[in-house]
């Protein structure tokens, strides 16, 4: 007896994929712009209506830049400081996401309570008391200022103990029989099952410092240690040196996000996978 086998109709697809391109475009037109305006003329920039592609290719605007700002030194700080925070939220997140996920012992819900009450708190509440604390510790204007307010997050530590939690209870079990260590459970077979979550974690903390504005204009006033947005900020606001530099603004900007957009091409297989199976269990 045959049987015989209806298709869903496909006519949603091309208005789906008409609407996401659409989206795409929308989303990515600033991008577009401010990349394309870093190889403009001053004329091109000025010019109305506004010209989309450069008729004539430049980098004078990044050569200005480097003239008038010591690019080099800001943008090593943004990569130590960037680094850094991403590094220890890599480690300190994984180790508090994974005693909340697989260890047992006193107060462990209210822990995870209060790192769910942290999420609740919007950022900039805590940036007085992060400055009297840093003040008092006399780490104003140094790195470890920079790093060590943001060295683990409330959303890494939830993000790791939601991912651990997809990892069986029966083969920490098996380890422990077979004598391992708790630390060797932990870096030996639970951070090899998390290179998902690692990932997607290693790309929100670090696009979240390399972008990171407000604290790093507070915690230093010596230009030595400015990050590449402060300095591109102070640089713009400062009448005497950013007159008619929008093509170097443009350019500036540029070198601050194509290290975010190199990032994310690498890891963005893992961060897709992370972001798909986090809470999963």
């Amino acid at each position: 007896m045959s049987t015989v086998q209806f298709k869903r109709p496909r006519t949603k697809k091309p208005l789906v994929y008409v609407l996401l391109s659409a989206g795409l475009l929308v989303m990515s037109a600033p991008f577009l712009w401010m990349a394309l305006s870093a190889f403009k003329t001053d004329k091109e920039l000025a010019a109305s209506p506004p010209v989309w592609l450069p008729s004539q290719w430049t980098l004078s605007h990044f050569s200005q830049l480097l003239d008038k700002l010591d690019m080099p030194l800001y943008f090593m700080n943004s990569v130590i400081v960037a680094v850094l925070v991403t590094v220890s939220n890599l480690v300190f997140c994984s180790m508090l996401g994974y005693a909340l996920a697989k260890l047992r012992f006193a107060g462990r819900n209210k822990i995870f309570a209060l790192v769910l009450g942290a999420l609740m708190v919007p950022g900039n509440l805590m940036l007085l008391p992060l400055f009297v604390l840093m003040s008092k510790l006399h780490l104003i204007d140094s790195y470890a200022g920079l790093v060590l307010p943001f060295a683990a997050g409330a959303f890494g530590v939830f993000l790791m103990r939601q991912f651990m939690q997809s990892i069986p209870d029966e083969l920490l079990e098996a380890a422990r029989m077979d004598g391992a260590r708790e630390w060797y459970i932990f870096w030996r077979i639970v951070m090899p099952l998390v290179k998902p979550a690692l990932a997607t974690l290693s790309i929100i903390t670090f696009l979240g410092s390399w972008n990171n504005f407000v604290w790093p204009l507070i915690a230093t006033n010596d230009p030595d240690k400015y990050t590449l947005p402060v300095a591109l900020a102070t640089f713009a606001t400062d009448p005497n040196q950013s007159a008619g530099s929008n093509g170097m603004l443009m350019a500036g900007s540029l070198l601050v996000v194509l290290p975010v957009l190199l990032v994310f091409a690498v890891l963005q297989r893992h961060f897709t996978q992370g972001i798909a199976t986090a809470g999963m269990k």
